[in-house]
């Protein structure tokens, strides 16, 4: 792994070799041995100890053990060191006096005694005086030496490190100087096959009293995810990232290999890569190597008799072969009697390695074999696949074709499309298909279509229901051609192409007569009416939907029946979040139950949901996710589009109660790339808890193509909020505005939303202003009133839209709106306590956060009206929440509100007391002046950390949470020109 790349998700390591330093440092000698696969990070791991040594004055010393077959020169890893110690004069003394290594640097050199082997005084005496030098070193500084890839180490270099461990004793604390040193040693753990040469000395290191070894795992999905994020320029589409986190296998050198072969339109091993890989398997003897290639054909997994079969070897053979894969850490037995690939890339690197005659053969013979009657359950995947592989077209369909009935069966709609699609590749190729399989394409195009959707692949449920539309002119069935198109219109509704929808619902009314009724027509209805409604068409979805009502009640449909009454629910009966109309939804609910359809009864439940959680009822629309939530589960739809959104609330309403770990917990690992919004959904906390990174992923969201209208939302409340928190107002009204811009749609051009984001926006515009009236500088605070008059306007106005549906009177649009107006207050230089106590009381509908950070705002206005006692008690209250929630923004916002107002507890001076140090006055001006960090640190010739500690201590003297802030009480207090 290069040096270049960033150290992501080893704190427990890094805090594991910290300890060793520190222990080196207080002459307690110790040593670590890492142990790891190739390119799991091992090399980066030692290059972070060494620079963090290196930053706490210990002298660093590296060398690298050489692959040099059986011409390797001794000693060579301590050859390099003593050669970099060589060529720096201020260690000259220290060589002088042991002069057994010069034996080392005359070897390691290549001139005399190159290949002499010293007799056992002369030998010993090089080794007391290597460990001699290292202790003189160590007087003069404490040091660390590193040895890297101990796995190609010559004999000599493995004595010499067993003679220096042996001599690392336990010692106490702040003992003699030559014993501050500390030893890291790599080497690669795949490679130890059973009779390697390092394998005794590591049994016998790990019993040394102050040897430890180090495991280094292969890293976690998230944490490879964000190495890759990381190496990118620009922000990379989140199915190649984790396309390159599912081939990397946790393998940092891989995940960046792939990375760097992104654009390779074959999608095959990088070059670079596979050269690695292919020189593993080509030390193995040929017999090994042609059962490892056999074994690619099947897979990543092989069944040993299947294996057997295909390789076509005596046992004796066949069993030394797979033992020589098994001992070079290529293939690992497994339960039942299998073998599977360690690393998937190995897999893939053997594979593309046959010609392609080979592998024609080969799967034609898997095929061939696991068609036998014999055979396991469940193989009718990987026939399909060495079917198709084997140029066997009509029994890679007809396969395919079973392999997706099988996954139907077991619930697994993912799998269901993908071999669906499979089979579709292959129709036009085969004459007989319709024969072979007794159904037609657009038949399993719409299976596939539906497949998708319980998957929640919106985009691919969309496809394959454009592509039945494509061929079902073939067919003379009128209801097929109607069901085409109303399916089609339902999947575009949920990837938000809503005029496309109303065009196609209004189709498949058109082409099927309302009188005498039919269920194809009834679903058709029922699909328009929803289209009409996200349209605003409310009189056409209004007179359908009572035409729907009495066709179903007629023919006892209650499954359309009771979406009927979900979609007039809305339009007729005071809206969900009324109780009138969740008295609606559960009758709905009931009537889906009873019909046994599924999808409708968890579309009842989430409205039942999203309607109480509306009108406030935190804890009720909580019971009703769960029920939707195990009723997808118990159902294998928990991917469909209903459960998914159901996961997103149950995260919103978690993080709205102020249970933030449980809103990390219930956001699933991975979902379906229309919905990455739901992964995201509690995105809210690492903001409120100043992590980093949660930037990134906002914008990721935001910018996120195709366009996904809630992780648009969540991407923009998001990176509004972030920017509030940095000070930076700038930054917020322009994410505001983008958002409010981007949001707003014919369904709906003032979206509620609108109201928190302009809240958000108001929010960070009030304090630059309120920090430039305290600098003075009140031209410029009239123009930042200027900004926030756009944005209290479309609050307002969102607010009081006349929508002909319901009436926003939700507690969280009534609690945003009173934010709104108090912070448009604050941002016009107004102190009103009294509006800021109507915005507090309104969050407590159970918006835990929101309502802390407006008594935060409470707590400053009572400040300013001298009303100090009280302020000190909310000030307190809003601690001990930001406390509770690991909220440290806020809990940071509060000590800095109680340092400037000077309550009970503040330990920090006014600004006219403040004193500051010379160089805190030299950044003071320069912040002042508007510099970063990083523009700070090349003024003053110092780092950037260096200047983020000056400007940390700065604000922490003048009690300030931003660096403006900091800047205008400085001013204030005459630290600085006005």
């Amino acid at each position: 792994m290069g040096w270049d790349a960033a150290l992501v998700g080893r704190d427990e390591e890094v805090a594991r070799l910290e300890e060793a330093l520190g222990r080196g440092r207080s002459g307690d000698p110790c040593a670590v041995l890492v142990a790891g696969d190739a390119g799991v990070g091992k090399t980066r791991l030692l290059a972070e100890a060494a620079a963090r040594a290196a930053g706490a004055g210990m002298t660093v010393l590296t060398g690298h053990c050489v692959d040099l077959g059986d011409v390797g020169l001794p000693y060579l890893p301590f050859v390099e060191v003593l050669r970099r110690l060589e060529a720096d004069e201020r260690h000259a003394d220290v060589l002088a006096a042991h002069p057994a290594v010069e034996r080392l640097l005359r070897a390691g050199g290549g001139r005399e005694h190159a290949g002499e082997i010293p007799d056992s005084g002369v030998r010993l005496r090089l080794l007391e005086d290597v460990a001699g030098l290292l202790g003189d070193l160590a007087e003069q500084a404490p040091v660390l030496l590193v040895i890297e890839d101990l796995h190609w180490a010559d004999q000599s270099t493995r004595d010499l490190l067993r003679f220096l461990l042996s001599r690392l004793l336990p010692q106490r604390p702040g003992a003699a100087g030559y014993q501050r040193l500390t030893v890291l040693a790599s080497y690669r753990s795949d490679d130890l096959h059973r009779r390697h040469p390092l394998r005794p000395l590591l049994a016998e290191l790990v019993r040394l009293p102050s040897v430890g070894r180090l495991d280094l795992r292969p890293m976690d999905d998230d944490d490879v995810a964000r190495l890759v994020r990381g190496l990118a320029a620009d922000p990379l589409p989140e199915d190649t990232v984790r396309a390159i986190v599912e081939r990397a296998e946790g393998n940092a050198f891989y995940a960046q290999e792939l990375r760097a072969a992104t654009d390779d339109i074959d999608g095959g091993v990088p070059s670079g890569l596979a050269e690695v890989l292919l020189t593993r398997i080509e030390q193995m003897s040929s017999v090994a190597q042609r059962v490892l290639r056999t074994a690619a054909v099947a897979g990543r997994r092989v069944e040993h008799g299947l294996l057997r079969d295909a390789v076509e070897l005596p046992d004796d053979e066949l069993e030394t072969a797979l033992r020589e894969a098994v001992g070079r850490h290529l293939l690992v037995a497994g339960e039942g009697d299998t073998y599977a690939f360690r690393h998937a890339l190995t897999r893939e690197a053997a594979y593309a390695d046959l010609l392609p005659g080979e592998r024609v053969r080969l799967h034609a013979v898997f095929a061939r074999l696991l068609g036998e009657p014999d055979r396991r359950a469940g193989s009718s995947a990987e026939r399909a696949h060495h079917h198709r592989a084997g140029h066997d077209l009509p029994g890679a369909l007809s396969a395919s074709v079973e392999a997706a009935d099988s996954a139907a069966r077991m619930g697994a709609p993912a799998e269901e499309m993908r071999r669906l699609e499979a089979a579709l590749e292959v129709w036009d190729a085969v004459p007989n298909a319709r024969e072979l399989v007794d159904s037609d394409d657009v038949t399993l195009m719409m299976r596939a279509s539906a497949a998708a959707v319980r998957a929640g692949e919106a985009h691919r449920a969309v496809a394959f229901a454009r592509s039945a539309l494509d061929r079902v002119g073939e067919h003379a069935d009128v209801d097929l051609a109607v069901t085409v198109r109303y399916t089609l219109a339902s999947s575009l509704m949920n990837v938000d192409n809503l005029h496309a929808a109303f065009e196609y619902s209004s189709q498949a009314l058109a082409m099927i007569p309302a009188d005498p009724p039919s269920r194809t027509w009834l679903w058709a209805a029922a699909t328009h009416i929803q289209a009409a409604y996200y349209l605003n068409d409310d009189e056409t979805a209004r007179r359908l939907g009572h035409q729907l009502l009495a066709a179903a009640e007629e023919l006892g449909t209650d499954d359309a029946l009771a979406d009927a009454i979900i979609s007039l629910t809305g339009l007729e009966w005071g809206s969900r979040q009324a109780f009138e109309g969740r008295e609606r939804l559960s009758q709905a609910r009931d009537l889906a139950h009873k019909s046994g359809n599924t999808t409708i009864e968890l579309r009842a439940l989430f409205n039942l949901a999203m309607g109480s959680f509306e009108s406030g009822r935190l804890a009720e629309s909580l019971g009703w996710l769960d029920e939707g939530l195990e009723l997808a589960r118990r159902t294998t739809r928990s991917t469909s589009p209903y459960p998914l959104d159901m996961q997103y609330l149950r995260a919103q309403l978690l993080y709205t109660l102020g249970r933030w770990d449980e809103a990390l917990e219930v956001v699933p690992e991975t979902v379906p790339s229309a919905f990455r919004h739901v992964a995201e959904a509690a995105l809210y906390v690492p903001l409120g808890r100043g992590e980093p990174g949660v930037a990134e992923r906002a914008r990721a969201l935001f910018e996120e193509r195709p366009f996904n209208w809630m992780g648009t939302l969540i991407g923009s409340l998001v990176l509004t909020d972030e920017a509030a928190w940095r000070g930076d107002s700038t930054a917020a009204a322009e994410w505001a505005r983008r958002a409010l811009d981007v949001l707003s749609e014919d369904r709906n051009p003032y979206p509620d939303a609108g109201i928190r984001i302009s809240a958000l926006a108001l929010s960070a515009i009030g304090d630059t202003a309120t920090e430039l009236r305290a600098a003075g500088d009140t031209e410029a605070a009239a123009r930042e009133v200027a900004r926030a008059e756009q944005f209290i306007e479309r609050a307002r106005t969102t607010m009081s839209w006349p929508n002909r549906r319901f009436p926003r009177t939700g507690p969280e649009s009534v609690a945003w709106l009173s934010r709104a107006e108090a912070e448009w207050s604050r941002v016009r230089g107004e102190v009103d306590v009294a509006l800021w106590e109507k915005t507090a009381e309104a969050y407590g509908y159970g918006n835990v956060f929101e309502q802390a950070r407006s008594e935060l705002r409470l707590a400053q206005a009572l400040v300013a009206a001298d009303r100090r006692e009280e302020a000190t008690a909310l000030a307190q209250r809003v601690r001990e929440t930001a406390e509770r929630l690991r909220a440290v923004p806020l809990r940071d916002a509060v000590d800095a509100m109680v340092r400037r107002g000077r309550l009970a507890g503040s330990a920090a001076a006014p600004a006219d007391e403040v004193t500051l140090t010379a160089r805190e006055r030299e950044v003071l001006e320069l912040l002042a002046r508007g510099l970063s960090n990083r523009q700070i640190g090349e003024e003053l010739f110092i780092s950037a950390k260096t200047a983020s500690v000056h400007v940390s201590n700065i604000m922490a003297k003048v009690g300030a949470s931003r660096r403006t802030e900091a800047v205008a009480l400085a001013r204030r207090g005459g630290l600085i020109p006005d």
